[in-house]
C-alpha cells in the first residue's frame, strides 16, 4: 500500500514557475514508476509528465516538453514536478500516481493516487 499526497499548488502568475512535490508512504516507493497528471475544467485527465523507479525514463506531454522537469528522490519517497514558463492552460488539478508497470501515459496503469493539488496560473 502507498499513500500519496502532493503539495506546492497555488495561484501563480504567467511565466511563473512552480515545482509540485508528492510524498509518498511505505518502504516499497522505490519499486514504482511515478506520473504526474493533471485534469482542467471540463477536460479529461492527462498524463504531463512520468519517471521510471530508477529515473533513467522520463515521458513528457509535449505541451510541456522543454518547460517540465520530473524527478525522484528515493532516499526522501518523493517525486517532483518542476514547471517553468507557465501558461494559463496549465491551470488543473495535478495529482500524482504510482504504478508498477513502469512509465506509462495510461491511468489505469497506476495503481495508487494522491488527492490532487490546484494550479491556477492567472494571465
Amino acid at each position: 500500500q502507498v499513500q500519496l499526497v502532493e503539495s506546492g499548488g497555488g495561484l501563480v502568475q504567467a511565466g511563473g514557475s512552480l515545482r509540485l512535490s508528492c510524498a509518498a508512504s511505505g518502504r516499497t516507493f522505490i519499486r514504482y514508476a511515478m506520473g504526474w497528471f493533471r485534469q482542467a475544467p471540463g477536460k479529461e485527465r492527462e498524463c504531463v509528465a512520468a519517471i521510471s523507479w530508477s529515473g533513467g525514463s522520463t515521458y513528457y506531454e509535449n505541451s510541456v516538453k522543454g518547460r517540465a522537469t520530473i524527478s525522484r528522490d528515493n532516499a526522501k519517497n518523493t517525486v517532483y514536478l518542476q514547471i517553468s514558463s507557465l501558461k494559463a492552460e496549465d491551470t488543473a488539478v495535478y495529482y500524482c500516481a504510482a504504478g508498477s508497470n513502469g512509465v506509462s501515459v495510461s491511468e489505469d496503469q497506476y495503481d495508487y493516487w494522491g488527492q490532487g493539488t490546484q494550479v491556477t496560473v492567472s494571465s
